[in-house]
């Protein structure tokens, strides 16, 4: 049988919001990165909470894993491009880039106040442009780089996140003019949209008890398939098109979601009503 190595082998990778809340299950960010070190790069871990990514780094390396820890806050311009520097500076180059920092904040556009607009999209969309920004040159200088920017089945449905959808939308109308604009140079841009997955994130946000594990379960049935997604999910989907395996794929948002977004809601009502409410 012949010997596969691993799918990023020897590449250097970025990824943002490493770290993970926290809490039982596993963040997007931590997952991804642990993922990617497992298929053999060499990670720099991002993270505003340097203590957060800071496990993920213990994770990585006890698996035999290499990685870094950089603290900063990428809404500023000038940690965005010292955060590229260091991972040059650190592993030698940069190969893939992780654009996974992401804040969701419930409102419509009535009740939305415009601070919170605006940290919505400094947070979700700022980010991956300042990280992008510094990052692609260097991966052109080599002609070869992948970019993955992680949104959400937000961006496509509507549901009571008026900044957080608009933001990600944002996300993959970003990811399509990039890949048009950076594609001669080598470099590959793509997205991927979590569904109903449950991460950290999304458990610091229920009180725990019967009204969490029902909204668990909930997220489970909304989808074809029946069953719990996690981090782990999403870190996959993007190691895939992180690796050369992808080559030929670009400007292309990859949903991860169990399927919700090929059903009609009344499709599913059936697998929902059976899911018996808890009390109050």
């Amino acid at each position: 049988m012949a010997y596969r190595t691993g799918r990023v082998e020897g590449k250097v990778a970025i990824v943002t919001g490493a770290g993970s809340t926290p809490g039982p299950g596993i963040g997007t960010g931590k997952a991804t990165a642990v993922a990617l070190a497992r298929e053999g790069a060499s990670v720099l871990l991002v993270d505003v909470a340097p203590e957060r990514a800071e496990l993920t780094r213990e994770l990585i390396e006890e698996s035999g894993g290499k990685a870094a820890v950089f603290a900063g806050d990428l809404t500023k311009a000038a940690d965005a491009e010292a955060m590229v520097r260091t991972a040059v500076d650190t592993f030698g180059t940069l190969d893939i880039l992780v654009n996974n920092i992401g804040r969701a904040a419930v409102g419509t556009v009535v009740d939305t106040e415009e601070a919170d607009w605006d940290r919505t999209f400094d947070i979700n969309l700022r980010t991956a442009f300042l990280a992008s920004k510094y990052s692609v040159p260097v991966m052109a200088e080599k002609g070869a780089g992948s970019i993955v920017n992680i949104s959400s089945i937000s961006a496509l449905r509507g549901d009571g996140t008026i900044a957080y959808s608009a933001a990600k939308g944002a996300l993959q109308a970003m990811t399509v003019d990039m890949a048009y604009s950076h594609g001669r140079q080598g470099i590959r841009v793509n997205a991927v949209a979590p569904g109903h997955i449950t991460t950290p994130m999304v458990l610091s946000v229920s009180a725990p008890g019967s009204r969490a594990e029902f909204m668990n379960t909930m997220r489970s049935e909304a989808g074809l398939l029946g069953t719990p997604g996690d981090g782990w999910d999403v870190a996959w989907a993007a190691a895939f098109l992180a690796s050369d395996e992808a080559r030929w794929i670009t400007g292309v948002t990859l949903p991860v979601e169990s399927g919700v977004l090929t059903v009609t809601p009344l499709m599913m009502a059936p697998h929902l009503r059976g899911v018996p409410e808890p009390a109050e």
